[in-house]
């Protein structure tokens, strides 16, 4: 038993460090205190654990970036039905 007690904390500790900096995650993103560096380092947290929610991370940075509504792919505008 005493052989497997630094086997279990060394896995404890690799255990908490990712639950820890989700909690502090979300805790930031829910009070909006992000600056600059936290926000970087978060990114490249996302980026390395979880890449689907760091593309859409970008994703959503872009649409808020956006000034102007995007058109129609085809260049068209469609019609309202009842209006001529």
């Amino acid at each position: 038993m005493d052989a497997l007690l630094p086997c279990l904390a060394l896995l404890g500790f690799l255990a908490a460090v990712p639950g820890f900096f989700t909690w502090l995650a979300r805790r930031i993103r829910r009070r909006g205190t992000a600056g600059g560096g936290m926000s970087g380092a978060l990114a490249a947290y996302e980026e390395a654990f979880r890449a689907t929610s760091h593309a859409s991370h970008y994703e959503i940075r872009a649409q808020g970036e956006r000034k102007a509504p995007t058109g129609s792919p085809d260049g068209w505008r469609r019609r309202r039905r009842g209006k001529a």
